[in-house]
């Protein structure tokens, strides 16, 4: 049986990704493909100079397989559907003779589960593939079909329905024939493991637009208007597509259309707030965009670490992002600034950042389509920086038992899209934690997390004056370093940042209660004098201890650690850890 292309047309330019779907399918060993990604978006077809961008239904039945014989829809809602009139006729004349032999009624009520529907399909396939007909299938929602899912959960249905699909990718009068399966789900981890690692099955991912595409289709789509878009627009199209990377071209069309059959006026912060309610929306609500007004001048003390921050920023600024870390370990006991001072250094790079938020379920299989997902949108934002916090408990680990294998997996997704070259400094990962002994190595080594930053309590006099002068002016008490109790600047128990401001805050809640508009230096030693910060000395070590073993740069050391003992490091680590497991 000859194989005919998929589209006819030679002078239609198809996205590189039905250029590779053709590619494996004219190998003749592949008929059944899985498109994840973007698939809810618009598909650009430019034919003979003219794009015109068409909904993915609507390209494979029009266009990807227009020369088909028969092209099928399936989904579990809407059941059985069909390209043309004709098409459906033909399915219904040849269930009638299915009817009349097996004594059925399926001619009278097609039924809509995957199970009788594949069957019923099945014996139409192989009945018009044997007569030479060419045949195009399309599954959507295939997630809810062969659902991810470990064996003890699988149903019964599901099972059937996952043989069927296997079966049709490699029978052999399936490969011989014009026949093609293709199976549409957003995220690909939300399908069954064994279809996706199916060797006769190929997943072909729809990329989200790029800036050259984001900008072809706002060309397209404002077409003869362009002037009354500019004319309530403070940005032309070409900017508009620059700050759109993340957002699909429906959405895209949604910031168009809003301008031009609103009139609503699109500025820098409209555009910032709607591409922000637009991925977040995307992402369920696990990335969040940090947005501060912060930057690296509000953080206290840890110069070496910002400096060495500022140099990213510069590099950033400059676009030489093959001089970046591929991402950044930020350690240090509790207290010590970390969230504060990555959030400070969002506000100096000019590239968006965002925090990933807890993407884990309960339930089964939704945590690797979320993190898919999530990852999926961090390639299309680029440049993009993205904190982590907690990444000690977030990121899982290659040896994590008792969840299914979900810790596994998560930690294989993560490490492979952080080690992926084509993102250095694209996509710049900062994770934080304050027990990065508990994080794999396989994170933090040179190719993944390559920056380990180091903070500390301040160990100098000059450190802890600074600390004391940034704290007072973010709390608003107005007090001379000569006003402050001396406890505060030399005694023998350094503060952390977010001691200080506990202190200084319970002071100014002191002064109100009284009817006193401002903290005075007696009333300062007052609560000073009966403030007592939770301790954990054992905790404390430990945290700043394996924070020492894991920085990468000398400089960031305070003197007292910057030329102890390694090994004598390691054996108080160890003994640290013994002493709180017996606690």
């Amino acid at each position: 049986m000859a194989y005919v292309p998929p589209a006819t047309d030679a002078s239609t330019i198809y996205p590189n990704w039905v250029r590779e779907l053709a590619r494996r399918y004219f190998t003749k060993t592949v008929n059944q493909f899985i498109l994840h990604g973007n698939v809810r978006d618009l598909v650009p077809l430019e034919d003979s100079g003219q794009v015109r961008y068409v909904p993915l239904r609507d390209f494979l039945r029009d266009d990807l397989f227009a020369p088909r014989d028969l092209v099928l829809f399936y989904d579990r809602s809407a059941g059985l559907q069909f390209a043309r009139p004709e098409m459906r006729q033909d399915f219904y004349r040849a269930l009638e003779g299915f009817d009349h032999v097996q004594g059925t009624r399926y001619a009278h009520q097609l039924p809509r589960d995957p199970v009788r529907v594949f069957g019923l399909l099945e014996r139409y396939f192989r009945l018009r593939l044997a007569e030479g007909r060419r045949i195009a299938c399309v599954i959507d929602y295939a997630e809810t079909i062969v659902p991810m899912a470990e064996g003890a959960l699988y149903s019964s249905e599901d099972r059937d329905a996952l043989v069927f699909l296997l079966k049709w990718s490699h029978d052999p009068l399936f490969l011989n024939s014009d026949f093609t399966i293709c199976l549409i789900t957003e995220n690909l981890t939300d399908l069954h493991r064994q279809l996706v690692q199916n060797p006769y099955t190929a997943p072909i991912r729809i990329p989200l637009p790029d800036e050259t595409e984001r900008r072809r289709f706002t060309e397209t789509y404002l077409g003869s208007q362009v002037d009354a878009f500019c004319a309530r627009s403070e940005m032309s199209p070409a900017v508009l597509a620059h700050h759109t990377a993340g957002l699909n071209l429906v959405q895209l069309q949604t910031i168009l259309a809003d301008v031009l059959e609103n009139h609503t006026r699109l500025t820098f912060e409209h555009l910032v707030a709607t591409k922000k309610a637009f991925i977040e929306a995307e992402a369920y609500g696990l990335l969040e965009f940090i947005e501060t007004n912060y930057n690296l001048d509000m953080v206290a003390g840890h110069r070496q670490a910002k400096a060495l921050l500022r140099a990213a920023a510069e590099a950033l600024r400059q676009g030489r992002y093959d001089v970046l870390p591929m991402g950044y370990l930020v350690t240090g006991p509790v207290g010590t600034g970390k969230t504060f001072l990555i959030t400070c250094f969002a506000g100096e790079i000019g590239i968006p950042m965002v925090r990933l938020k807890n993407f884990r379920s309960q339930w089964q299989g939704v945590t690797e389509g979320n993190l898919e997902k999530i990852l999926n949108l961090l390639e299309a934002m680029t440049p993009v920086a993205v904190m982590i916090d907690e990444a000690d408990a977030a990121l899982g680990h290659r040896e994590a038992e008792g969840d299914s294998g979900v810790s596994k997996r998560v930690f294989a997704q993560i490490a492979a899209f952080m080690s992926n070259p084509a993102h250095r400094g694209r996509i710049l990962f900062f994770l934080l934690t304050a027990r990065p002994d508990l994080m794999p190595v396989d994170l933090k080594r040179q190719g993944r997390a390559e920056e380990h930053i180091a903070l500390f309590y301040p160990s100098t006099q000059e450190e802890r004056d600074e600390l004391l002068q940034v704290m007072l002016r973010r709390t608003g008490i107005e007090l001379s370093l000569d006003e402050v109790p001396a406890a505060l600047r030399t005694g023998e128990r350094p503060f952390s940042g977010a001691e200080l401001e506990a202190l200084l805050t319970r002071a100014k809640f002191r002064a109100a209660a009284r009817g006193e508009t401002h903290v005075s230096p007696h009333l300062l030693q007052e609560v000073v004098d009966d403030f007592l910060p939770p301790t954990y000395p054992l905790e404390i070590e430990l945290q700043t201890l394996v924070a020492a073993l894991e920085c990468t740069s000398r400089a960031l050391l305070p003197e007292s650690l910057r030329h102890m003992d390694r090994e004598a490091m390691v054996a108080r680590v160890e003994t640290l850890k013994r002493l709180l497991q017996t606690r």
